[in-house]
């Protein structure tokens, strides 16, 4: 259904602006009237454009022509954002208020413009009678599965207020965890893409015209000048070929990881990469017990949970394990057996959920295993950029070195000839 902006007055002639859900913009109107809001413009707001631009019947009434809004191509719902506007619902819900006004108030002091409108279509659909996990489901690209039954879940239970507070605390650490480990490789990469563009600057520009001078006086070169000629002269004629395979190279992963069995190959080989395997691994396990531990804690059955997790673990191989694990559930097993089969999930985890099981306190284990990830991540992201940082500057410097080298070595040995 499309979303209108429009401009108006109420009825004590104050000015009115905002956006509505309707099917037209003849439905918008009147859906404004009823509400106590004279348009004097309506706007059909799409993603990417704004078009036709209709205004109220009267003397002022004009037609915009369609318009190209830039801006919306770059919009996203952030999962601060998304936290923020669950965290206040929740206090709205819990406030005792009904749920149309909570949702009125949040659109009238959201910022972000793409989840303004989200909502708005949300609230149209509340109002006509839908409930707010299904309102929600409409629009995938804002609210994930996860969001979608948690919701679910309040509503059937009473506890909708509970439930959201308890999905934005989950938003915000999953959102911290992952801009701490955004944070903590923004350095080395960025200084890894700086490093290997200045050195190939140099290998291919600067060096040819400093050690053309090499090759007229046709000495002998030491095999480190030679090797930087040869390696330069590569670079200068061939560079097209080089940005060529490269290009090639990232091309044909993203192809192939967009299939089933190439997404099951690279994924299965990131499990592996030395250290950073492990690293991915822990993301993907603190993912699953948060997740897990927030979906059974607020009432949603665990095959369903299950189902869920699966695919936000953000791994494939790890994504099958847990649906094997699910479909032996289903046949009475506990938990922790086809998990401990699958021989990706380490004891840590398998411990804590063994012991949820037998107490009853699945729910807490699983946030703990979840915290102690969390923790290990973050130790492991400093480790690592501890480590990368001066393994880069000795590479870089090495390289460098080389080079000086390679350039000063024949000067010397002019010099000893012209003596």
């Amino acid at each position: 259904m499309p979303v209108y902006a429009y401009k108006g007055l109420t009825g004590d002639g104050k000015a009115a602006n905002g956006v509505i859900d309707a099917d037209s913009p003849k439905g918008a109107r009147v859906k404004l009237r009823r509400s106590g809001i004279f348009p004097t413009e309506v706007a059909e707001d799409r993603t990417g454009r704004a078009v036709a631009a209709v205004a109220d019947a009267g003397p002022s009434s004009r037609f915009q022509l369609p318009q190209v809004n830039l801006t919306q191509l770059f919009e996203r719902v952030t999962p601060q954002d998304l936290a923020l506007m669950t965290r206040q619902l929740s206090t709205l819900v819990g406030a005792g208020l009904p749920l149309v006004e909570c949702l009125n108030a949040l659109i009238e002091q959201l910022e972000n413009a793409r989840l303004k409108r989200t909502l708005t279509q949300v609230r149209e659909q509340v109002v006509e009678g839908r409930a707010l996990a299904d309102a929600m489901r409409e629009h995938p690209s804002v609210f994930s599965d996860l969001f979608v039954n948690m919701v679910r879940a309040g509503e059937a239970s009473g506890a909708l207020d509970v439930v959201l507070l308890r999905l934005a605390e989950y938003t915000e650490k999953a959102a911290e965890l992952r801009g701490k480990v955004r944070t903590a490789l923004t350095y080395p990469v960025l200084m890894c893409v700086l490093g290997g563009a200045i050195l190939l600057f140099l290998v291919s520009y600067v060096v040819p015209k400093v050690t053309r001078i090499f090759e007229e006086t046709k000495q002998a070169l030491p095999t480190m000048t030679v090797i930087l000629l040869a390696i330069s002269n590569f670079c200068a004629n061939y560079w097209w070929l080089i940005v060529g395979v490269v290009v090639a190279v990232v091309i044909g992963v993203r192809v192939s990881i967009r299939t089933p069995a190439g997404r099951m190959r690279w994924d299965g080989y990131l499990l592996r990469v030395p250290y950073f395997g492990k690293l991915i691994k822990k993301i993907a396990l603190a993912r699953f017990s948060r997740t897990l531990s927030t979906l059974l804690t607020s009432g949603i059955p665990l095959l369903t949970s299950l189902d869920i997790v699966k695919n936000v673990v953000g791994n494939v191989v790890l994504s099958d394990a847990i649906e094997n694990a699910r479909n032996s559930i289903r046949e009475g097993q506990s938990i922790a057996p086809p998990l401990k089969k699958s021989g990706l999930f380490p004891p840590l985890v398998l411990h804590m959920v063994a012991v949820g099981e037998k107490s009853g306190e699945l729910e807490q284990m699983l946030a703990r295993a979840a915290d102690t990830y969390d923790n290990e991540v973050e130790g492991a992201v400093a480790a690592m950029t501890s480590i990368l940082e001066p393994v880069m500057i000795v590479l870089m410097g090495g390289v460098v070195l080389f080079i000086v080298l390679a350039i000063l070595l024949p000067i010397f040995e002019l010099n000893q000839l012209v003596r």
